[in-house]
């Protein structure tokens, strides 16, 4: 039965794909999240949104909570939409820039350093973006991705990432974590999001509630002395976005590792609150991180 529905999406997921090459970007935009509005609600538990933002924000107005939950529908259509796109935003086939860099200052002495480095982000707005950037500027880097359940969508979102996003893709696991030391040995800097939850990894807290928290930036910095590097990406009301380069994390090494790796992981973990906090509209409030 699982095949069966895994197919179905797949078909509907490509025809939507198809419609969206034939109607252009910003049609596409407009159409695609008024029906994300009216059926991302059926895909997705309200109740598990609702349940994380009262983590966050405690006793929240409901027609505030209803706001954030609405734009957010509303950015999931706009990243939907941009996959077909992705070509453009490499090649930079738009009429004005799309990508405006903050903190250029801290990637261009990631360059010069020619040193890896740790690149730290979340679910914010188009955060497929973000690994592009990167390349695009000339850095060696890999990317961790988590692979779709749905075998049939899943080789065209891989063939998209490698082709546009970055052609370097590790996938998350054991596996990947062993790829990802190799990668790092070669002098090639990572990618990854840090804010979903990992069912086999340990628990810190987040937003004063302990939630499974991957471990792996905090491992990899202190066995290589990597800075770890947060990137933040926010989406304008023109759709063009603001992409962030933050001031490294800050890192202290003791005799006690484990301890190193606590203190380290739970420093992310604010980082990401803080991002979160930032616009909490545009982070996808559906993975159940506190599960």
């Amino acid at each position: 039965m699982k095949i069966i529905k895994y197919f179905l999406e797949a078909i509907l997921v490509y025809f939507l794909f198809f419609l969206i090459k034939i109607i252009g970007l910003n049609l596409a935009r407009k159409i695609i999240s008024n029906l994300f509005l009216i059926f991302g609600p059926l895909v997705r538990s309200d109740k598990i949104m609702k349940k994380n933002i009262s983590i966050v924000f405690g006793e929240k107005d409901k027609n505030e909570i209803r706001e954030i939950i609405k734009l957010m529908w509303k950015n999931y259509a706009y990243i939907f939409v941009e996959y077909i796109y992705l070509h453009k935003y490499r090649l930079n086939k738009f009429k004005d820039p799309q990508i405006n860099v903050i903190g250029r200052k801290i990637l261009t002495e990631i360059i010069k350093s020619n040193k890896p480095v740790i690149f730290i982000s979340g679910h914010f707005s188009n955060f497929e973006l973000m690994a592009m950037e990167l390349e695009k500027n000339n850095l060696n880097i890999a990317a961790i991705y988590r692979p779709l359940n749905n075998i049939f969508l899943n080789p065209f979102m891989v063939y998209l990432r490698k082709k546009y996003i970055c052609k370097n893709q590790i996938i998350k696991g054991k596996k990947g974590t062993r790829e990802t030391i190799e990668f790092i040995k070669n002098n090639f800097s990572i990618a990854l999001m840090v804010d979903q939850r990992l069912g086999e990894s340990e628990r810190f807290d987040f937003f004063k509630k302990p939630a499974h928290t991957t471990t792996l930036p905090a491992q990899l910095a202190l066995r290589f002395d990597c800075d770890i590097i947060p990137i933040y990406l926010e989406r304008k009301k023109d759709h063009t976005f603001d992409l962030e380069i933050l001031e490294p994390i800050k890192i202290v090494k003791s005799n006690n590792t484990n301890v190193d790796r606590e203190i380290l992981t739970k420093k992310i973990n604010k980082v990401v609150e803080n991002m979160i906090l930032r616009n909490p509209t545009q982070w996808i409030w559906t993975h159940n991180r506190w599960k």
